[in-house]
């Protein structure tokens, strides 16, 4: 009787736990429960991304405020990885809540209105300065977007880029990329967003996009149907990586780390890698 009563009583906080969207299993990262956590609301994962967020690192029908993809679908790459940490740590599908968050603010000086940011934001020193980074989710290459049938479109090495015109989104390592690296004869033209980047070169404005690699199946895919990947840029001064952006000296990110390791030893980081990155095109020399 003594035993039945237990049963009953463990089910009742079970369902209590469901049914106010906190977590309904344990953390599977010793000292890592949701109730241990440093959150913005006891029991609940704060995320935030950029708005559009775009394919393939989100997908799912558009859900608002979302445009173009929904990040509480668990489709495409960032959001499938989001929800893969959020289960290390304990927490249900229903205690993660998502915010829209300009890429630019998301690195900004200032009090952060969400646990932890992901929309392909680069780890860079000077960010570092302003707020916290996780440890490396995805290993990136920038890449050269043109039109079909256009000369860019035929060029095989960086050096065969210089006299194109290249347009790039704001605050991105693109830039540092092209400055740097490429160095065109002509100032590359810098867009608030995206969306601008892409127009600029449907429009023909510029004849050449850069954008990290796993971006511009969409851009060719879908917004710009006549586009090209002209190739990956080579890896120069570092390998670019992402990383989840936090509060400045959050402690969160100690157990988020923690999380990113134990989906990368089991193997999940990669499936999800190759379920929703997979492609290739030629580096250019």
């Amino acid at each position: 009787m003594k035993k039945a009563l237990l049963g009953l009583a463990l089910a009742a906080l079970t369902l209590a736990a469901t049914a106010s969207g906190r977590t309904s299993a344990p953390a599977a990262i010793p000292g890592c429960a949701p109730s241990t956590l440093h959150l913005l609301t006891p029991g609940k994962l704060t995320l935030a991304t950029d708005n559009p967020a775009y394919p393939p690192w989100w997908g799912g029908t558009p859900k608002s405020p979302f445009k173009i993809s929904n990040p509480y679908s668990g489709k495409g790459y960032e959001s499938a990885v989001a929800y893969a940490i959020a289960k290390k740590l304990g927490f249900s599908r229903s205690a993660v809540t998502w915010k829209p968050v300009p890429f630019v603010n998301s690195y900004a000086p200032g009090k952060k209105p969400f646990d932890f940011y992901l929309a392909q934001v680069s780890y860079k020193p000077i960010r570092a300065k302003a707020v916290t980074f996780s440890t490396s989710y995805y290993e990136v290459n920038q890449a050269v977007v043109g039109i079909k049938g256009k000369p860019i479109a035929k060029v095989k090495t960086v050096a065969g880029l210089k006299p194109f015109k290249f347009g790039v989104p704001l605050g991105t390592t693109s830039y540092d990329y092209v400055v740097r690296y490429i160095k065109p004869s002509q100032k590359p033209k810098v867009y608030d967003t995206l969306n601008d980047a892409v127009t600029a070169l449907k429009n023909g404005q510029i004849d050449g996009l850069v954008v990290d690699y796993p971006s511009t199946g969409y851009i060719t895919g879908v917004q710009v149907p006549n586009g090209v990947v002209v190739g990956r840029l080579p890896t120069r001064g570092g390998q670019e990586h992402f990383g989840l952006v936090f509060q400045r000296g959050n402690p969160l990110v100690t157990c988020v780390n923690k999380a990113i390791a134990a989906i990368t030893k089991d193997g999940t980081l990669g499936r999800l890698e190759n379920a929703w990155l997979a492609g290739n095109a030629p580096v250019l020399k």
